[in-house]
């Protein structure tokens, strides 16, 4: 099972993007989800969870401009982001908890995603 995380590309200041996070490789439902993302030079940030419910939380700097979702029936985790800046150029990575049918409490990581927002 692996988390694909995909979207990312190179936008202008002011555009918007919209990362999707999917399972592939078998089965895994997703409970809960985050995006985080890693500048250059920097520690990786919470970004955005969502709970299986739909509850979000956000990084209060993001609150606004960054949309965290999902589709249940497609099992996927989105984060749409509007109003890009230059500072919100990173890797974006997406973790989701979940389960199989053999086991529950599972943790994966998916591969980053790059986003750039040129100035």
């Amino acid at each position: 099972v692996q988390l694909q995380a995909s979207g990312g590309g190179l936008v202008q200041a002011g555009e918007s993007l919209r990362l999707s996070c999917a399972v592939s490789g078998g089965i895994f439902i997703i409970k809960s989800a985050d995006w985080y993302r890693q500048a250059p030079g920097k520690q990786r940030e919470l970004v955005a969870s969502i709970t299986r419910g739909g509850t979000t939380t956000y990084l209060d700097s993001l609150r606004g401009r960054f949309t965290i979702s999902r589709d249940n029936a497609k099992n996927t985790v989105y984060l749409q982001m509007d109003s890009l800046k230059a500072e919100d150029t990173a890797v974006y990575y997406c973790n989701a908890r979940g389960a199989t049918a053999d086991f529950d409490g599972l943790d994966y990581w998916g591969k980053g995603t790059q986003v750039t927002v040129s100035s």
